[in-house]
């Protein structure tokens, strides 16, 4: 069974039909939370999705519906779920993402190259189960993290993957693990939105802070 959604803020829709809550469905026992964050994406991961056997949420990132064309190859492949997946290589700090975050992690690790910052991104794409194999592996090499999320930073799902981070990774880490996330109020009406979603500048921010530990 899958419970395809809408989710996110970003389209100027009234406050409750902008909200982000997929950490209140990843608590749920037996429940898989899958976020894509492009069409291609999308599309293998529904397919995965309907084809397996368990209740899967699957949440589409209402934003994407209109910033992100893609030509998709309509070619009836999956993609595998329950992994994370490596959109950018680099070796100087790791920047963990999801949903329609990814466009803003993406064109912040553009900025941090510029500086000659190599940053690796991951798409988490699968929230639960959560592939922590990956990201443990990526902050082994950088030694550095920054988790960014659009939902309300107390309870949200970057505090899991910090958590993960503390449990297995601690020797690895050379910096605090810092979280860029949405504030904890209600999703503001039009004109405020753009200053609740995180933004490039906050991005590069707290991934500047991280990269001055030594």
């Amino acid at each position: 069974m899958v419970l395809r959604a809408p989710y996110g803020a970003g389209i100027h829709a009234p406050e409750h039909h902008s909200e982000s809550p997929e950490a209140l469905f990843a608590h749920v026992p037996g429940l898989r939370m899958v976020i894509p964050s492009s069409p291609s994406r999308a599309y293998g991961l529904l397919l995965a999705a309907i084809r397996d056997p368990d209740p899967v949420i699957f949440f589409e990132p209402t934003r994407l519906y209109r910033l992100f064309k893609q030509e998709v190859n309509d070619n009836g492949e999956p993609l595998p779920l329950d992994v994370c997946y490596v959109v950018r290589e680099g070796t100087d700090i790791t920047l963990v993402s999801w949903g329609a975050m990814l466009l803003e992690t993406l064109a912040a690790a553009d900025v941090l190259a510029r500086e000659a910052v190599t940053a690796e991104v991951i798409d988490v794409a699968t929230l639960k189960p959560l592939d922590m194999a990956t990201i443990l592996e990526s902050v082994a090499k950088t030694g550095r993290c920054v988790i960014v999320h659009e939902a309300a930073r107390t309870g949200g799902f970057g505090a899991e993957i910090a958590a993960g981070l503390a449990e297995h990774g601690l020797l690895s880490l050379l910096a605090p693990v810092r979280r860029v996330t949405g504030y904890d109020v209600v999703v503001p009406l039009a004109k405020l939105e753009n200053q609740y979603l995180p933004s490039v500048d906050r991005i590069l921010s707290a991934a500047r802070e991280v990269l001055e530990f030594t």
